[in-house]
């Protein structure tokens, strides 16, 4: 099955892909829509993913200098509300002396006979060279490093910005020493995760992400099975379709050190109505 000249591959289809071939075939090449609840309870679900939006955005304007009292005249939740305490008194830490601040920075490069674009919530650059790529996350829990460090986003993000991220460095190219990605949790704010960059991981992240795209392009329609993975089915929207069961999965609970046993970081804002949309939220 072709794919379309102008498709850009980005974290969240190439994690769709590596989760499950066919939700890949069906959602991005098919386009195919099926109404299905993602997880239950929907209405919570819902509340949720509007909250992860909101944060984003209060995040974004108070990067942008709007005052803190015009943001906090809005907080109607105590949820969003308990994210902004803790964005308003960790996050100036995490950004001390950073000498540029870069929100909602969109990076594009060409990978293969195709292009590979990444949205970032933040990119901060530091006197000393250092460029951290700061994502917010409203995860309902802290998750173990080891399946942070297995996402797409870890490896797309930071490989992107060295080979396209110079103009925020004075036209400067970027080495991979100088990268350093740190999730920060809402839920968690003392407890950030930061994954080093290097040159060997970006020699190795350049290798398989090349490959993975010259696979996808030379794939036929028959050669998108299912995941061996039932669990991702739970939380997946063509389950039905795919005779994965009916019932949506339950949301998981909160907690710290979860391994959520889901893909495509529905975790994020509870409801992957929208894969492409959830790491990466436009406004």
């Amino acid at each position: 099955m072709p794919i379309p000249q102008d498709f850009q591959f980005s974290q969240a289809n190439l994690q769709d892909f590596q989760d499950c071939r066919r939700r890949f075939q069906l959602r991005y090449l098919q386009r195919q829509a099926w109404p299905a609840v993602a997880s239950e309870p929907a209405l919570e679900n819902e509340r949720y993913q509007r909250l992860g939006e909101r944060f984003h955005r209060l995040a974004h304007q108070s990067l942008l200098g709007v005052p803190a009292t015009r943001l906090e005249a809005g907080l109607d939740d105590s949820q969003l509300a308990r994210w902004w305490q803790n964005y308003s008194a960790h996050v100036g830490e995490l950004l001390a002396s950073a000498a540029a601040l870069h929100p909602e920075i969109t990076l594009s490069a060409p990978l293969g006979d195709f292009r590979l674009l990444a949205k970032y919530d933040l990119l901060a650059v530091y006197p000393d060279g250092r460029v951290r790529i700061v994502d917010w996350k409203t995860y309902r829990f802290r998750p173990k490093r080891i399946w942070l460090s297995q996402r797409m986003q870890t490896r797309v993000y930071p490989y992107l910005l060295v080979q396209a991220g110079s103009f925020i460095n004075s036209r400067k190219p970027i080495r991979p020493e100088q990268v350093e990605m740190v999730y920060w949790f809402a839920e968690f704010p003392t407890r950030p995760e930061t994954f080093a960059y290097s040159e060997r991981q970006f020699r190795r992240d350049a290798s398989d992400l090349a490959s993975l795209v010259k696979i996808i392009h030379e794939m036929e329609e028959a050669d998108f099975p299912l995941t061996d993975d039932f669990r991702l089915c739970q939380y997946c929207v063509y389950r039905s379709l795919c005779d994965r069961g009916v019932k949506a999965g339950v949301l998981p609970a909160e907690g710290e050190d979860q391994e959520p046993g889901m893909s495509g970081d529905f975790s994020e804002v509870g409801l992957p109505l929208d894969f492409e949309q959830l790491p990466e939220v436009e406004f």
